[in-house]
């Protein structure tokens, strides 16, 4: 959990002025800020604003734009009673890059190799970015009952969007440059394999996307749209699109409020009590973001169109605008909220003692969740527009934990939790795109942890180590994936998950000489699935269950981060005000992430156990061990300008210095399978490569 002081009197009062350069997602950042302090008349003023840009990122076809501002007032009403205001943003548009297979990293030659952009008119374009602006306003007011007793109360409001651009397309075939289908892996034929791949290799314009190809074909697409936008004899002739960039968008509106009390009941006993309301609505939508040179769009299902056929209504993604004729900006496809209300009640008390401080705590959380939709799906008509059933939840959680103070220096501690958590809305519904369907067994997760240690503060060496357990059950998850067999997006509903995690952390500092510190740091642990999951598989294209099966993912390693992590620095403090930190870093039991499909008796049916075949189907992969390198200096100089003191502080970041290029950051294995050869290679695992070596230099001036 993270806690950050916005009040404006918080602030250190100076100005701040900088500029950095860096090698990373943006190559320039200028950034400035003024605090006031807290003047005779009881105002605190706290100003920031920066800028961030890069036309191309470390990764080819990437690119980075984001401004962000931070205003914060504080009123002094007299000694008990403050009013304190903020408000901030971070308007952004980021390029990304999207994960690719081993495949096409390797015909790319490159670990960076991104099929998310190609040329158009001598110019890089992004198919995938995202733009996000969510402007965030809260009032705070603190009263000092007495010497011993403070109120602080918050109101706080955000509402924006965040929009992620993407191809879409309308019979037509796929524009994607990795489509498997592609491929030379896909070929049939060795010679047909071997000239695509060197088409690969050698012409990069096979590598990227084809904005000109998907402009021509649009541009001479006439067509004429029969009784357009719901309207008997309206026809509309035009080229109509049948590639189109569109924005999936979330748009977001929260309320938050919280009053949370503070006494010192004695000189051994501090009590905290508060209570926390929050609402939110997330309105998820498709956006026609450009026509790629058609005239229109038109808002109708492909999917539905392709597997059924017993109705024109069901190509419809909204019925009560049938054939809607789409512009740049329109709504499309598929319209809903997801709504939240969350109010909870807490109360905590710390006691102090000479040798033993502990503490207790309970929370109350009432949630409530629902979905609501907006239009009338073709193939739900009876259960998509309108709420959906209302899920609520009422959990717990409580904490105990002691320190016991062997000395000064020497502290030993035991923490435990228990607590149950709602799931999250997006767990409930099974395909809120088209209709308010549920799980079954709707559910709270519980979560069990502890963990104990010993702590060393001595006046040189510092120590710490301790060991952690946490246990997750009744997990639930919706994987959502295009299955080529049901030509339909399928619907993979996952409950009965759990998870258990345990290790050890250990961390050290010890001086070497004057100035100079060793430090060290470790976790080892171990997380993995503890239990057999329950499938219920649905296709968006009927309300019907396609299979309920088991997954076989007890003792499958949780992916997607290392679960051994060790670290080791020299730290130098100069005597001038300068200083050098250097880390190595090594990482190690890193794991793909599991495609549950792969796990079941479906998957690995008539496969002889033990075989090859059999191995590749169900074996987890591990990823290779990696070591990295990073360095970080800086020095300031303290001078005077008017008669004020002033500084000027340069810092000096590089991460892997060694340039290691082979780090795999993140990866999973694709969700699709193919069922009819029981080949897990037609859709192999993607992956990300970490940054080589890049940089971070920033120079500031503080007065």
């Amino acid at each position: 959990m993270n806690n950050i002081d916005t009040r404006a009197f918080r602030q250190r009062q100076q100005l701040n002025i900088s500029y950095a350069a860096t090698r990373g997602n943006y190559n320039h950042r200028l950034m400035a800020s003024w605090n006031s302090g807290m003047s005779k008349k009881g105002w605190a003023f706290s100003l920031a604003a920066s800028g961030r840009y890069s036309k191309d990122g470390y990764v080819e076809g990437t690119f980075y734009e984001g401004g962000s501002y931070f205003l914060a007032v504080d009123k002094k009403i007299n000694a008990r009673h403050m009013l304190s205001f903020v408000t901030f943003g971070s308007p952004t548009a980021d390029g990304g890059q999207a994960a690719a297979t081993k495949e096409m990293y390797d015909l790319a030659g490159s670990h960076y190799y991104n099929p998310s952009w190609g040329w158009q008119d001598g110019k890089k374009r992004s198919a995938n970015y995202t733009t996000t602006y969510q402007p965030y306003v809260m009032l705070n007011h603190e009263w000092k009952i007495d010497d011993r007793s403070r109120l602080n109360t918050a109101l706080a409001f955000t509402y924006g969007e965040r929009a992620r651009t993407g191809l879409d397309w309308y019979n037509a075939p796929d524009p994607r440059p990795d489509y498997y289908r592609k491929l030379p892996s896909y070929q049939e034929s060795t010679a047909a394999a071997e000239y695509i791949a060197n088409k690969y290799r050698t012409d990069e314009s096979y590598r990227q996307i084809n904005w000109s190809k998907m402009y021509n074909i649009n541009r001479i697409n006439e067509e004429t749209i029969e009784n357009a936008n719901g309207i008997t004899g309206n026809n509309v002739s035009g080229n109509r699109s049948l590639y189109v960039l569109q924005d999936r968008v979330v748009q977001t509106r929260k309320f938050n409020f919280n009053t949370i009390y503070n006494k010192k009941l004695n000189k051994h006993t501090d009590l905290t009590a508060g209570i926390y309301f929050n609402h939110q609505r997330d309105r998820n939508f498709q956006r026609v973001h450009d026509l790629l040179g058609g005239d229109f769009y038109v808002n109708v299902n492909k999917f539905a169109q392709q597997t059924n056929t017993s109705t024109e209504d069901v190509e419809q993604y909204d019925l009560d605008n049938p054939n809607r004729i789409l512009k740049r900006k329109d709504k499309y496809g598929y319209d809903y909220s997801m709504n939240v209300n969350d109010a909870k009640a807490f109360l905590q008390g710390i006691f102090h003692y000479d040798h033993v401080d502990f503490f207790l705590s309970g929370t109350y959380n009432y949630t409530a969740m629902f979905r609501e939709g907006y239009v009338r799906n073709g193939l739900y008509p009876g259960n998509s527009k309108g709420k959906s059933e209302t899920f609520t939840f009422n959990n717990y959680a409580f904490k105990a934990g002691a320190t016991y103070k062997i000395d000064g220096r020497n502290y030993v501690f035991l923490n435990a939790s228990a607590a149950t958590r709602s799931p999250y809305v997006e767990n409930i519904f099974i395909s809120p795109r088209n209709h308010n369907g549920t799980q079954g067994d709707v559910k709270a997760e519980k979560i069990y942890s502890a963990e104990a240690g010993y702590v060393m503060n001595a006046e040189k060496v510092k120590i710490r180590l301790n060991a952690y357990y946490s246990l997750f059950q009744d997990g639930m998850d919706i994987m959502s994936y295009y299955d080529d067999s049901y030509a339909s997006f399928v619907n993979y509903a996952l409950s009965n998950i759990d998870k258990v995690n345990y290790g050890l952390e250990f961390g050290i500092e010890v001086p070497v000489y004057e100035g100079l510190k060793a430090t060290a740091a470790a976790n080892i642990g171990r997380y993995f699935y503890d239990s057999r999951q329950h499938a219920v598989v649905t296709s968006d294209n009927s309300s019907e269950v396609i299979t309920s099966e088991t997954v076989y993912t007890k003792n499958y390693h949780v992916g997607q981060t290392p679960q051994e992590a060790y670290t080791a620095g020299l730290n130098y403090q100069g005597k001038k005000n300068w200083f050098v930190n250097l880390n190595v870093n090594y990482f190690n039991q890193m794991w793909l992430e599991i495609n549950p499909v792969r796990r079941t008796e479906r998957a690995t049916e008539d496969v002889q156990h033990g075989s090859t075949q059999w191995h590749t189907i169900l074996d987890q992969e591990q990823l290779p061990s990696q070591f990295t390198m990073d360095f970080f200096g800086g020095k300031t100089w303290y001078t005077h300008v008017g008669g004020r003191s002033a500084a000027i502080v340069f810092t000096l970041g590089v991460n892997n210095l060694l340039n290691n290029k082979n780090l795999i950051s993140g990866g999973y294995e694709q969700l699709r399978f193919n069922y009819t050869d029981k080949n897990a290679s037609t859709f192999p695992p993607k992956f990300y490569y970490a940054y080589g070596a890049n940089f971070f230099a920033s120079l500031a001036f503080r007065l």
